[in-house]
């Protein structure tokens, strides 16, 4: 498919709150050069500039990022700050709370309640912003989640974060959640092959009104490492019908998913950062929605 001219308001757009965002966006943990801290060689500071640049020209309004994207050189952080500040004013910036790695790449123990506030502070100072537009807590565990999510409301109270959202949660968090202040994005992973709960769990977003984000919604099983040789036969297969890739063809897969869905796709690869946003205009049948949903990967 023809992608050079393809621009990313293709998709069309979703509300964050009262942040209105293309549904194609741009994840920023690839940036730096791996999706981890000791995988892959450092990325060229120069290209990863010049596709955040591009991603913005090419009505890219929503970049994903979190302090604890950085590798032994590059931070995402400081990447978007040297790249797009000052920034355009319908650009949003999500970013993300809860895990926190040394200088050395390891993660330290969770942090207290108390401690947040220390992570969205420095959030602010590498993004050189005076307010977050969309904070996630990323919770990667079971259990209650009120604290936590408590001492994101009250910094929203205090005006350094506009909107709240929620990562790598379950359905009873965010109920839980959803007491104490509005929601209005959830970050879990998913994409094709994506075991039922986790589908039901898109869907119930959706219903309430609140956005899903995937992450590894190209990379599928692939995780970190990235998809490699991982797509199944029937992405492959209308992936030739359409004359598209497998990443665009998972792409448009999630966003089928419902209007809620937003797409995050992370790259530092200019070729690859406009076929994602290209994705946005590639039109599954019915049929075809109903072949990738008979893929069975994610348990």
């Amino acid at each position: 498919m023809t992608s050079e001219t393809i621009t990313a308001d293709v998709a069309g757009t979703w509300n964050l709150g009262d942040l209105n965002v293309n549904r194609i966006g741009l994840g920023a943990m690839r940036l730096t050069g791996s999706a981890a801290f000791d995988l892959g060689a450092p990325s060229d500071r120069g290209r990863a500039l010049s596709v955040l640049r591009r991603a913005v020209d090419l009505g890219v309004n929503h970049i994903d990022t979190a302090a604890f994207y950085f590798s032994a050189l590059r931070s995402a952080n400081e990447l978007i700050n040297s790249a797009l500040a000052p920034y355009p004013d319908d650009l949003v910036i999500a970013t993300k709370v809860g895990p926190v790695r040394d200088a050395s790449g390891e993660w330290l123990p969770w942090p207290t309640p108390e401690r947040l506030r220390g992570q969205v502070e420095e959030n602010l100072r590498q993004l050189g912003r005076d307010h977050l537009d969309l904070v996630y807590l990323r919770a990667m565990r079971p259990g209650s989640i009120a604290e936590h999510f408590g001492a994101l409301a009250r910094l929203r109270d205090d005006g350094l974060i506009r909107h709240l959202g929620l990562s790598s949660i379950r359905p009873d968090q965010l109920a839980e959640a959803r007491e104490i202040a509005p929601v209005v994005a959830v970050q879990n992973r998913y994409g094709v092959g994506a075991a039922r709960h986790r589908r039901a769990f898109a869907r119930q977003c959706g219903e309430q009104g609140v956005a899903f984000v995937p992450f590894f919604a190209i990379a599928g099983a692939g995780r970190e490492a990235g998809a490699g040789g991982t797509d199944p036969h029937e992405v492959l297969a209308v992936a030739r019908a359409h004359g598209a890739t497998p990443a665009q063809v998972r792409l448009a897969w999630t966003m089928r998913q419902g209007p809620h869905m937003l797409a995050i796709p992370g790259t530092g690869n200019p070729d690859h950062l406009v076929a994602n946003i290209a994705a946005g205009a590639l039109r599954l049948s019915e049929e075809e929605v109903a072949l990738i949903d008979s893929v069975q990967v994610d348990e």
